[in-house]
């Protein structure tokens, strides 16, 4: 089938900025070497940051799910695809949160969708840090509510912005007329920095606005039973939604929400993602289950990502990278314009390393980099591996 015009031409105009992607195939499970073309290299590439997504208690619990349940749900939860294997990972999940109940949906993108799209609406606020995931701009659009986004990782700027729109007048739909809701990466996913959110949930407080928290890269890495960053900071009582994913710590597929049972009850009959979509496979639901279990019974592997996460930040500090200083398992390696990001990644590959070049959109335009991602399973000897071939192919 022929293509319009303009598809080609957008095409041309992104390689000829060091836009274009393409996809790589990955030849094997997911883990701290994969097969790209034939050929064995060390990854850091994944977030994959436990270990769990090729585990085998993980697969068995699959395996087990599958001859039970099959594979498909077949129907969306409203209709018949809602399972005992949905209810027990919910009661699973909302014990981990510290919360009355979760809510799972078939993607993290799907949760964030659902969340904001049912918390507000036209004529109501959404205060968003410029640098949240995509899926929560989305939704901030889709929900029709005005979209304020502050700078990033900053405290001071959400304030100045939550009181400069309380204080404006102007039609029902550009003012903050309805409720106002606060909502935040807890962990970013481009360059690993913590949120500020024991000054976030103040202001939260102070404006009576809701608090959602996307935890999907702090789930399973921190606070004392890797709940989380609110965990962390003892802020749990004050969220009013905290969505996850369980498919990066807990190495699967979905995504899911804990929060008051009125919050679940009220997503359940206007969340349209979780309305309106098959429901993830019980098979997913039993992996998921027997990776939070890990992450429960096995602290030790969240200290030991997040000990190579720092003693990398530290290591390509002393040779002159701009790393971070987060303690999260997300080591960027900031290189400024797309094309260097490309080269740098292709000297990596050369050396037998995978590590993509992350550019525009994804991150600000003059912040392309390589996203380091540390897991469980890497080594020291893994670590230092990289840091002399950055070196190298730094030139």
């Amino acid at each position: 089938m022929a293509a319009p015009d303009f598809i080609r031409e957008t095409l041309e105009d992104l390689k000829a900025h060091g836009l274009y992607r393409r996809l790589t195939e990955i030849g094997s499970a997911a883990g701290p070497h994969v097969e790209i073309g034939g050929r064995r290299v060390l990854q850091f590439a994944s977030n994959n940051y436990l270990g769990l997504a090729n585990d085998p208690r993980v697969r068995e619990a699959a395996i087990r799910a599958v001859e039970r349940w099959g594979w498909g749900a077949g129907a969306s939860r409203l209709v018949a695809g809602h399972t005992e294997a949905h209810a027990h990972l919910e009661a699973d999940l909302a014990a981990f949160k510290h919360a009355e109940a979760a809510l799972v949906f078939p993607t993290g993108y799907m949760t964030n969708l659902g969340v904001v799209t049912a918390l507000v609406g036209r004529g109501d606020l959404v205060l968003s840090d410029r640098e949240n995931h995509a899926s929560i701009v989305d939704a901030a659009h889709l929900s029709g509510a005005h979209l304020v986004r502050y700078a990033h990782a900053d405290a001071a700027a959400a304030a100045r912005a939550i009181e400069s729109r309380a204080g404006k007048s102007g039609p029902p739909d550009d003012r903050q007329s309805g409720r106002p809701l606060l909502v935040t990466d807890t962990v970013f996913s481009m360059d690993g920095r913590v949120a500020p959110l024991a000054d976030l949930a103040a202001l939260s407080r102070r404006a009576g606005a809701m608090l959602v928290l996307d935890e999907a890269h702090a789930t399973g890495l921190l606070g004392p039973t890797g709940a989380g960053l609110a965990e962390a900071l003892g802020l749990e009582g004050g969220v009013t939604a905290s969505v996850g994913t369980l498919s990066k710590a807990l190495g699967g597929i979905g995504g899911f929400v804990a929060a008051s049972r009125e919050v679940c009850d009220l997503l359940v009959n206007r969340a349209r993602p979780f309305l309106y979509s098959t429901a993830l496979p019980a098979a997913a639901c039993e992996a998921a289950r027997a990776a939070l279990a890990i992450v429960r019974a096995e602290p030790e592997r969240r200290g030991r990502v997040l000990d190579l996460a720092d003693g990398l930040r530290s290591r390509l500090r002393e040779r002159g990278f701009d790393a971070g200083a987060d303690r999260t398992p997300i080591v960027p390696v900031l290189v400024g314009e797309p094309e260097r990001a490309l080269a740098l990644a292709a000297g990596l590959l050369e050396r037998g390393i995978f590590c993509p070049a992350i550019r525009p959109p994804t991150v600000p335009r003059g912040t392309s980099r390589l996203r380091v991602s540390l897991t469980a399973e890497h080594t020291e000897e893994d670590v230092a591996r990289l840091v002399a071939a950055l070196v190298a192919a730094r030139g």
